[in-house]
């Protein structure tokens, strides 16, 4: 735990904004190398494989993330200075998601020489916070076969089978400059009004056993230069939270069936995502008494196309927020528990 610990600490005073990760990636290349680990690099992407790798075992992959958001103008403590206090490590990236990541690390590093029912490959990668096209989604290419993953995530270890997926709508509604004196004009604010009531309490018919309602939510608007000019534009960002009843396809398609302004998706990769009951991550989940729910939030899991849990230590609640904390006793336990669970899988039937 020291170890661990004590490498979070390195990475917190180590800036790594996303797309910003060179020098936290040549940190935890060090790391494990240090431990006799081999590792392979790509971009900011840093993995290994077991030693006793073998194509012809399933795989289960190890993964989170070494990049971060940018702190919160909130800060009263140095964002990038590591600070123990009441059993509190402070810092930048403490919580979401170093724990997880120093966690992962120091358990793939226990278990590489040892001989295993099947491969593991760890991957700690870049850009998950800004969903960037250089993270997970760049590196697949290079792991192999993947069968199935545990994604380190502040979950309060706690194994999320399911999560909502995201869908991020720039959105734009077009009237007819004028001048505001004389009644000129089409008011694209008005227009934008009527679509954003839309949003506002239009329901999807189907609803998730697990996930519940389809969420839409308008939370940017932009429209306007002066107080006497009827304006022609009038841009709005919605945020939508999927779930496995829809694919985010219909669910675009849906909305620009029913409302008059442009519609653009940023991405349409991050899809909701769910795994039986009956999977072998859920299972060995339910043997060791592990609660299990349905996560709000997105995660690489969108994008590795396998089935997956997210399980980690921390607490989302934390993330992005200023002063951002982990409890020094999360990580010591989140070692033991990660360990615990990916041999119960290995003995598993």
């Amino acid at each position: 735990m020291d170890k661990a610990t004590e490498l979070l600490k390195q990475l917190i005073s180590t800036p790594s904004f996303s797309s910003e990760e060179e020098k936290t990636g040549d940190l935890i290349q060090a790391y494990m190398q240090l431990h006799q680990v081999e590792t392979f690099r790509y971009m900011n992407n840093i993995w290994a494989k077991n030693r006793l790798y073998s194509p012809e075992k399933p795989t289960l992959l190890l993964n989170s993330h070494h990049d971060t958001v940018r702190p919160s103008p909130a800060y009263t403590k140095n964002p990038f200075e590591p600070v123990v206090e009441d059993g509190k490590l402070y810092g930048l990236g403490s919580n979401d998601a170093g724990g997880a990541l120093v966690s992962l690390i120091t358990v793939f590093c226990r278990l590489y020489d040892k001989p295993l029912p099947f491969n593991l490959i760890i991957a700690l990668t870049a850009e998950e916070e800004a969903i960037g096209k250089n993270g997970i989604a760049a590196l697949w290419q290079y792991l192999g076969k993947v069968d199935f993953a545990l994604v380190g995530e502040p979950t309060g270890m706690q194994a999320a089978i399911a999560e909502r997926g995201l869908i991020v709508l720039d959105c734009l509604a077009k009237g007819v400059s004028g001048h505001a004196a004389r009644n000129e004009g089409k008011n694209a604010i008005y227009k934008a009004i009527d679509d954003i009531n839309w949003f506002r309490t239009f329901k999807f018919p189907k609803i998730s056993q697990l996930m519940g309602a389809v969420k839409m939510s308008v939370t940017v608007i932009d429209a306007g230069s002066q107080h006497n000019v009827i304006p022609a534009e009038c841009r709005y960002i919605v945020d939508i939270r999927p779930t496995d009843c829809y694919s985010n396809e219909e669910i675009v398609e849906i909305i620009r069936q029913n409302v008059s302004s442009t519609v653009v998706p940023r991405s349409l990769h991050l899809k909701a995502s769910a795994i039986s009951e009956n999977h072998i991550l859920a299972k060995t989940a339910q043997a060791l008494n592990i609660p299990q729910y349905i996560s709000p939030t997105t995660s690489d899991i969108a994008r590795i196309n396998v089935p997956a849990i997210k399980m980690g230590p921390g607490d989302s609640a934390r993330s992005h927020t200023a002063d951002e904390f982990i409890y020094l006793a999360e990580i010591d336990n989140a070692i033991d528990q990660y360990q615990t669970f990916i041999e119960k899988m290995m003995n598993s039937d």
